[in-house]
């Protein structure tokens, strides 16, 4: 199986002001990058899985375990955001399903 695919993670910490700093901390975060493998669910699937097809639904294959803690991911660095749904961990590859998030 091929990993063309690159993951960006990103953690998102309500912005709030530092005294210290004395600026705004907090926002957005990169966590951690991964390679990985991506496919789309098929609609039959997401209805069956999910119960709706009103989003854009993703099956992520990752090699290594995402070991921290992210609210969202990217993919190749584009602007849209997916949210997870759920993790499967299969004998071989890690599975992420995540799900486009509307904003």
């Amino acid at each position: 199986m091929r990993f063309p695919d690159n993951i960006q993670f990103y953690s998102n910490v309500k912005e709030h002001y530092d005294p210290k700093v004395g600026d705004y901390v907090g926002g957005p975060e990169l966590v951690g990058e991964e390679i990985a493998n991506i496919t789309e669910t098929g609609t039959e699937t997401s209805v069956q899985d999910f119960g709706e097809i009103a989003t854009k639904n993703l099956v992520i294959r990752l090699v290594n375990d995402v070991n921290y803690k992210w609210s969202y991911l990217t993919v190749n660095g584009l602007e849209q955001k997916y949210k997870p749904i759920t993790t499967r961990k299969p004998l071989k590859n890690n599975t992420l399903i995540v799900g486009e998030m509307n904003e």
